[in-house]
């Protein structure tokens, strides 16, 4: 992988809770945005923005599975403001509802 995918994909994981300026990536690693998100789509298969999408939804279904956190306080942690959008993403992922997708999780595991 190209090393300025890499750094970029390092500098979306470290903080998902904060929002990204395309712009500040691209000039991180001395490339034109339109160009950061061509090399950055030919190497991942993905933009920035749907890769940063796929790690908060991954983040946010961990949170869901390993700890007791509410809903509202999984969101600010992944760096979602949204909970309709929040909810309708993480269906679209997972294939449940966030809420319902955390009760089969413990359902499965005491059974």
């Amino acid at each position: 992988m190209d090393y300025r995918v890499r750094r970029i994909t390092k500098l979306l994981s470290d903080d998902l809770s904060r929002d990204v300026d395309l712009n500040a990536l691209a000039n991180s690693v001395n490339l034109s945005v339109s160009r950061l998100r061509h090399l950055f789509k030919d190497e991942t298969g993905l933009t920035p923005a749907q890769y940063l999408k796929r790690l908060r939804l991954e983040r946010a279904r961990e949170l869901m599975e390993e700890s007791f956190l509410r809903l509202k306080e999984v969101m600010p942690q992944v760096g979602i403001n949204d909970e309709s959008h929040f909810v309708r993403d993480f269906k679209k992922k997972h294939g449940l509802p966030p809420i319902k997708y955390r009760h089969r999780g413990r359902r499965v595991r005491d059974s």
